[in-house]
């Protein structure tokens, strides 16, 4: 049954008509935390609803974005081989392998264990490119240079608190390097853990959206909070 599926995602994610569609140039953080088993990405970018474009996540097996000349079908995949034992390498290479438009990708892949990789498709727009480091990966394109990604591992690597906190860290860094070329217009955050949904129902524990905003980061955090002091911490 899983082969199966495989086999109609493959099919799928490349026959869909690539029409016009916005590039969506941005920056973005996929990571976990191994002492609390959350696995989050965060996002931002010059478009309306990046939210719903870049993050895919699933609790207890990883987290993918995909970015650039964007293309959906490579979450649900890439969450699909996860599962199936994959490492984020070989799903990288599932994901582009027969994707007439790879060079065109970018995609940043996790593991709950840790372990991340990202792509990035000769014809993305400069700046692009990403840095893969312990538990996390951040990637970007169109962006006013390679600091920005620099400065996002480093935040992330130096930030302490919960996932979330270090994920929105993340994309300050990357804002106050320079981030998006372009500007600024909206943000994303997802975080993953089993149970820790609505009403412990799903795993959606923090899905937060600012989809046009001046200043979406600030926006995003600002959103977080109030989301935290609603819903709290599970015990």
């Amino acid at each position: 049954m899983r082969a199966s599926l495989c086999v109609f995602f493959c099919l799928w994610i490349f026959t869909v008509s690539a029409e016009e569609t916005p590039t969506v140039a941005t920056f973005s953080i996929v990571a976990v935390d191994p002492a609390t088993g959350e696995i989050g990405v965060a996002v931002q970018s010059k478009i309306v609803g990046v939210g719903s474009v870049v993050p895919f996540a699933k609790a207890g097996v990883g987290a993918v974005a995909t970015q650039a000349y964007a293309n959906v079908g490579y979450g649900p995949l890439g969450l699909m081989a996860l599962e199936a034992g994959m490492t984020p390498e070989d799903v990288l290479e599932l994901l582009t392998r027969d994707d007439p438009l790879r060079e065109m990708r970018q995609v940043g892949v996790i593991s709950a264990d840790g372990t991340s990789a990202n792509f990035t498709g000769r014809e993305c727009l400069s700046w692009a490119g990403g840095i893969t480091g312990v538990n996390f990966a951040v990637q970007g394109n169109i962006l006013t240079g390679r600091e920005v990604v620099e400065s996002m591992a480093a935040a992330f690597e130096t930030s302490e608190g919960v996932l979330a906190v270090r994920l929105i860290a993340a994309l300050h860094a990357g804002q106050e390097a320079g981030g998006d070329s372009r500007g600024r217009q909206s943000a994303a955050l997802l975080v993953v853990r089993e149970g820790w949904g609505y009403g412990g129902l799903n795993d959606r524990f923090r899905d937060i959206r600012v989809d046009e905003h001046e200043t979406p980061i600030l926006e995003l955090e600002r959103v977080y909070w109030k989301h935290r002091a609603l819903f709290g911490r599970p015990k």
